[in-house]
């Protein structure tokens, strides 16, 4: 299903017909597919999970513009998708969670709509300079150069870009008419963004934004140098509501670990979220 939110043409799905609402989505830049089996799981239990594909993400169009940082932009997006779907209507409430891109969305979300948030899921959260560095040349960095050397042409030429036009091909147009320099100058204020917040509890909030949210949260901390286990720890800390849970007890020095060793865990994560959104009741 598709859905204009706030100019852009957003790719969605509903998983579920009845019970409390959900609200998931993965981290990086995947699309709604790399939560969809976690999502099922949780719909199997009686919710009803929304899933989407971010702008800039899977299927979805491409609007590379904007003076909010993009998770903040993201956070926008889904709470006019929930109003636009029903699930926020009068005083109802959403679960609202993520993994790593998909939890500083959702901490953005709980700070700007505080009064539409039922519960926080949480999963491998980013904090650190490490993770701010990295970051930043990872999603901003590398493609301002790509527009810089070659103009949009080699930024559709980029494999996250090409995988975008593959999935919604007016996408290829949309890049092809923008203006490069004010594609340069949106992902140069994302990149200053991240590294501007390399000293904070977590990318995305400050210690004081974090303890400002009353809304319960189930945190499950991630075990590598971008999603370290003190960031989901410290957040678990701030939170003035957080169940912690422990998924890895050890920590990988390694850049990320690979997303498919999160998914072959996929079973217990969903056993501690639904535990928690049980306990909501």
């Amino acid at each position: 299903m598709r859905a204009t939110i706030n100019g852009a043409s957003l790719n969605y799905e509903i998983l579920g017909n009845s019970g409390p609402w959900v609200a998931i989505s993965p981290g990086g830049r995947r699309a709604m597919a790399a939560v969809k089996s976690l999502a099922q799981l949780i719909a199997d239990k009686g919710y009803r999970v929304l899933i989407h594909d971010r702008r800039n993400c899977g299927a979805s169009e491409v609007m590379l513009s904007g003076d909010l940082a993009e998770h903040e932009v993201w956070a926008d997006d889904q709470h006019v998708l929930l109003q636009q779907v029903g699930a926020l209507s009068g005083t109802s409430t959403v679960f609202i969670g993520g993994s790593s891109s998909g939890c500083r969305m959702s901490l953005a979300f709980a700070l700007r709509y505080p009064e539409a948030v039922r519960g926080l899921l949480l999963w491998r959260v980013t904090g650190g300079a490490f993770a701010a560095k990295r970051l930043a040349k990872q999603y901003y960095e590398e493609y301002i150069s790509a527009v810089r050397a070659g103009g949009m042409a080699a930024l559709c030429a980029t494999p996250h870009f090409r995988d975008l036009i593959s999935a919604h091909p007016p996408n290829r147009e949309r890049l092809l008419s923008a203006d490069p320099k004010a594609v340069i100058a949106a992902m140069t204020r994302w990149s200053e963004g991240f590294l501007r917040e390399a000293d904070l509890p977590v990318i995305g909030a400050s210690a004081k934004e974090l303890r400002s949210i009353k809304a319960p949260a189930c945190v499950i901390p991630g075990n590598d140098n971008t999603h370290p286990k003190a960031a989901g720890e410290g957040l678990a800390k701030l939170l003035p509501d957080a169940t912690l849970n422990i998924l890895f007890a050890e920590h990988q020095d390694v850049d990320v670990v690979p997303p498919e060793d999160w998914a072959a865990s996929e079973e217990e994560i969903a056993a501690m979220l639904l535990a928690f959104l049980k306990r909501q009741a």
